[in-house]
């Protein structure tokens, strides 16, 4: 399928590694011109290395933190510059520390916000003017089933993703008479570094083995499994394309039906 996206500019942030990575890839072998940016200079440019080697796209690296606006503004404004536009932004970042209520102080909600919520909205105030001047943009936001039904041990990142939501909804509403359209993806378990961590924490809480974790949350999905990053990729990939035009508002799992609830 043609997603009709070649020669399009896409910036996929925190790119060098699980979701953000396996999305750039999926983009820059639909042909699109690639940006990529993350904080880890190192694990920046090995990406940017591994994604040109296998598609023999034109992939761009930024070393930025997405919670800084200043650097934020100049890594937009150089990828227009260099580029020629934006005409596809992923908006993504780390997840915050898993824990319950009693494990944190208001700042660290604050730090959550910053890096979820602020970073997206910061992320599209930045890009959409040049989407608005093409009168066509797609703008996808990473969040987390746990925008949608709460993990226990995840408070921050409910909290914090579930804010991602609601700008994303209002968002798209404001913008579709230009063309662009924005629309949420809310991942489950899927096998990333992320979920690794996890798996790691819950063997350090005392509760089990790294191999009872995914055995317990292997049993809580219907598909009786985790999802791979290919997968992940290919759905976003279509959100990003020609075809998803009249797709906008949507916050959509990719769950393998872990989520219960029918909205």
């Amino acid at each position: 399928m043609d997603l009709g996206i070649q020669n399009k500019v896409a910036l996929v942030a925190a790119s060098s590694s699980g979701l953000g990575k396996a999305v750039a890839l999926q983009l820059s072998r639909e042909g699109a011109k690639l940006a990529i940016c993350a904080r880890s200079e190192a694990n920046l440019l090995k990406a940017r290395e591994n994604i040109a080697a296998e598609t023999g796209g034109i992939v761009q690296a930024y070393t930025a933190d997405v919670t800084q606006k200043e650097q934020v503004d100049q890594m937009i404004t150089d990828i227009v510059s260099t580029l020629g536009s934006i005409d596809i932004l992923v908006c993504n970042a780390g997840g915050p520390p898993p824990g319950f209520v009693d494990d944190f102080t208001p700042d660290d909600y604050r730090n959550a916000v910053e890096l979820n919520l602020m970073s997206t909205i910061t992320l599209c105030y930045e890009a959409i003017p040049h989407m608005k001047k093409n009168r066509w943009g797609r703008i996808i936001c990473i969040t987390s089933v746990s925008a949608k039904q709460p993990i226990p041990n995840l408070i921050l990142s409910n909290t914090a993703r579930a804010g991602v939501l609601g700008f994303a909804k209002s968002l798209s509403e404001q913008v579709a008479p230009y063309g662009i359209t924005v629309n949420s993806v809310c991942p489950g378990y899927t096998k990333t570094e992320r979920v690794g961590n996890l798996a790691r924490s819950y063997a350090d809480s005392g509760k089990g083995t790294q191999e009872d974790f995914y055995k317990t949350i292997e049993a809580s999905i219907p598909m009786n499994r985790l999802g791979t990053t290919e997968e992940f990729a290919h759905t976003v990939a279509f959100l990003a394309s020609e075809g998803a035009g009249y797709i906008t508002g949507v916050a959509l799992q990719i769950d393998g039906g872990y989520i219960k609830g029918l909205f």
